[in-house]
């Protein structure tokens, strides 16, 4: 019913009405800022401390490369047992002469070897037939170094002389020359611990008594035990 003094409503109560938040105080958004501010200096910072530590590994790693201890390398350059080219005789030697020429070289960069001792055994089909101490002293082989050992020593050959003079008119004897040295590596300031280590040479000697000219300046293989 309309009345003469009023106007007019239409009203729908299926509409909902407009909700009007309520608006924060200036103290709540001071105290956003101050988080949203404290949040971006605790990112910097940890950016700053990765990438420091991400910088320091680098180098500590690029340093590692570069000083990282290489073995040292043996190459067999003569070796030769004369009497082997003698005449058949009518009772075989008690011993024979063995002369060698090896080289051992430190490849490193500032990187020093220190030698505590290097032995040398001669073997005939993985036999032992001799050997002696190179070195009498311990001794020093500065980085990019070379040093000569030259020497000789009497072999055993009595039990084995009729399969060498066989072998030797073959052509071919085979023989193995295995180097043991004691030593560490000196970096710096900085030594390491003490290491064993074997070089394995081939020797096979041609119908001269001397070694093949194929294998000679060639590298022995290494290992350490």
């Amino acid at each position: 019913m309309n009345r003469p003094n009023h106007l007019p409503i239409n009203r729908d109560d299926n509409v909902q009405r407009p909700y009007y938040q309520r608006t924060h105080t200036v103290r709540y958004y001071a105290h956003r800022v101050k988080e949203s501010l404290s949040t971006r200096v605790s990112k910097f910072i940890c950016t700053i401390f990765l990438l420091v530590f991400v910088v320091v590994g680098l180098v500590v790693f690029i340093t590692w490369l570069g000083l990282r201890p290489h073995r040292p390398r043996f190459h067999i350059q003569q070796f030769s047992i004369p009497a082997l080219t003698q005449a058949q005789q009518s009772a075989p030697p008690e011993s024979a002469l063995v002369n060698f020429n090896v080289t051992i070289r430190n490849p490193n960069h500032k990187v020093t070897i220190h030698y505590y001792s290097i032995e040398c055994a001669v073997y005939y089909r993985d036999q032992m037939i001799g050997g002696i101490p190179l070195v009498t002293e311990e001794f020093d082989l500065e980085s990019k170094t070379t040093r000569i050992l030259n020497t000789g020593l009497t072999v055993t050959v009595k039990n084995h002389w009729r399969e060498l003079q066989h072998d030797q008119a073959a052509g071919k004897t085979p023989f193995r020359l295995q180097i043991t040295s004691t030593f560490k590596f000196e970096i710096l300031s900085w030594d390491t611990k003490k290491h064993k280590m074997h070089a394995n040479c081939a020797a096979q000697v041609g119908p001269t008594g001397s070694l093949l000219p194929i294998l000679a300046d060639t590298k022995c293989p290494v290992y350490f035990t």
